[in-house]
């Protein structure tokens, strides 16, 4: 272990791997993902986990992809008892419920015209903001938006394996 090690990074290695990939599952869906990110343990730093993360991200096929998105619930709508969802989604939370009603009817055109959930990194958005996202992306066509749907979710991503880690420092 290196002196640049985290505990948090050396806990991760150290998990068990079907704990390891619980963990990871939990912060994407994609099993292409996840194995990926097991195969290439231990990582020296978080930002050595990041980089797999991101590498993996970009190697993920439309079917990877579409594994991913199905762990994500539509915004404004986190699964009930997810503290994940609903932390990310925050923004939604305080929004109006014209705000809300304006949202699910565009989240319904939005799968309608990809196949898809609107997937968007939430985090620190307000409910304005990813409603003025959605207007602007269903304009995208189904190739842009697989691309944009890929960095955003490497942004989810990179939050979700960061609070991995701090949550392990704690446990």
């Amino acid at each position: 272990m290196t002196s640049s090690t985290t505990p948090g990074i050396a806990r991760f290695n150290a998990l068990a791997e079907s704990a390891a990939t619980a963990a990871l599952h939990e912060a994407c869906a994609s099993s292409a993902w996840g194995s990926r990110l097991l195969s290439q343990r231990p990582y020296a730093t978080a930002e050595d986990l990041f980089a797999a993360s991101d590498a993996a991200m970009a190697e993920l096929t439309a079917d990877d992809l579409a594994e991913a998105m199905a762990g994500h619930p539509p915004i404004g709508r986190p699964k009930p008892g997810d503290p994940t969802s609903s932390r990310e989604q925050r923004g939604m939370a305080g929004a109006s419920e014209e705000l809300k009603a304006e949202m699910l009817e565009l989240n319904l055109a939005y799968q309608e015209k990809f196949g898809h959930v609107f997937l968007i990194c939430a985090t620190g958005r307000t409910g304005e903001q990813m409603r003025d996202a959605v207007k602007e992306r269903i304009g995208n066509s189904p190739e842009q938006e697989r691309e944009i749907v890929r960095a955003e979710l490497g942004k989810i991503n990179r939050i979700r394996l960061t609070r991995l880690l701090e949550e392990e420092e704690t446990a």
